[in-house]
């Protein structure tokens, strides 16, 4: 048997070396990146709380509405005249009409005009550039899970969102039985226009998965660098970011809006598009009743694979996810209901958030 030749001994001890290194850089890098918060402490059950929906009249509710208030102004109008036909004005309608009719939404009421306004001020109202610090106190909300994949299947799942300073961390626990086990963890920081996502890590078994978020860039698992799109956010925050989107009053949640929003995977970056469908109520097991908008992604242009998650999210309960689908191609899905949902003490009145930024 002849010897190996010394150049393809060194080969194979340069590939050997290579394949450990790598190794290494997979299980080490996101170890670095990730830093786990302590576990925080949960003090009370959040239970439903009476909250407005809003919603956009119908055609029936605005005709009679607009016809009621036309036939008034011109009874006032028709008896101003009479009493005083030099000072005759039309009565500005109520509120509730106001409402009712679009066309008279932006007519401009008495305690708008000038002559109503403070003595001395000569400003309109401008928005507050120090907005209130709307996040969530620490939260757990956990799920009862059910599904198919081959076979009915049965777990539990939790979603904990935690802050400290402009710190946060959002995590993501899906468990079925032996079957298997899914955790997704973002961290970064926030700020007053929302999350900004600096480190994402996924595992599924014994697979982990992440994304990097540089100032300007984002580091998928294969490599590849992107450019780094305004608002990106990632798929455990963007549970957190769209509840408090909505709870905050930057977009409103409505039958028949448009969400949309960047999510950055280990695999690729993708604008997903979420149409709220439809108001509707779910019967959880301890929660009871709760109404909740439905928001569905459309499909990609190009998916990369058969993971697809339909959310619901509850007003009366801060606008957290009480429900989340999601689909796993063909048959397989899993579908998580709310069970509980634990809070702890609001974070304590601090500085105004700053902008986004990169890493500290």
């Amino acid at each position: 048997m002849r010897p190996a030749k010394p150049l393809t001994l060194l080969g194979l001890v340069v590939l050997v070396h290579a394949l450990v290194l790598w190794g290494l850089r997979q299980e080490l890098l996101p170890a670095l990146v990730i830093q786990p918060l302590p576990e925080p402490v949960f003090l009370h059950l959040l239970a439903p709380k009476a909250a407005p929906i809003k919603r956009a009249p119908s055609k029936r509710e605005v005709a009679p509405a607009q016809s009621a208030s036309l036939a008034r102004n011109a009874s006032v109008t028709s008896d101003s005249n009479l009493a005083d036909p030099q000072n005759a004005a039309p009565e500005p309608p109520s509120p509730d009409e106001a409402i009712a009719d679009p066309s008279l939404a932006n007519l401009p009421s008495a305690a708008a005009t000038p002559e109503a306004a403070p003595s001395g001020s000569t400003e309109s109202a401008k928005p507050d550039p120090n907005p209130p610090d709307t996040w969530p106190a620490d939260t757990r909300v956990s799920y009862e899970m059910r599904g198919f994949y081959r076979g009915d299947v049965y777990g539990s799942a939790k979603v904990q969102w935690q802050r400290q300073q402009e710190r946060y961390q959002v995590q993501l626990d899906m468990r079925m039985a032996l079957l298997f086990q899914v955790s997704m963890t973002s961290q970064g920081q926030v700020t007053a226009s929302g999350l900004v996502p600096q480190a994402y890590e996924e595992r599924f078994l014994s697979v982990r998965r992440s994304v990097g978020f540089e100032e300007a860039l984002l580091q998928l698992q294969d490599g590849r660098q992107l450019a780094k799109p305004p608002g990106v956010q990632d798929p455990a925050s963007q549970f957190v970011e769209l509840s408090q989107r909505f709870a905050s009053g930057r977009q409103t949640l409505a039958v028949g809006e448009v969400v949309t929003v960047w999510l950055a995977r280990p695999g690729g970056l993708d604008l997903w598009t979420y149409d709220v469908t439809e108001l509707v109520g779910l019967q959880t097991p301890q929660l009871g009743l709760v109404q909740a908008f439905h928001l569905k992604p459309r499909p990609l242009a190009k998916p990369r694979g058969d993971i697809v998650a339909e959310i619901w999210l509850a007003p009366s309960l801060q606008y957290l996810p009480v429900r989340v689908r999601i689909a796993l191609g063909g048959d397989n899905f899993v579908d998580l209901l709310v069970e509980t949902i634990e809070q702890g003490a609001p974070p304590p009145s601090q500085e105004p958030l700053p902008g986004p930024r990169g890493k500290p």
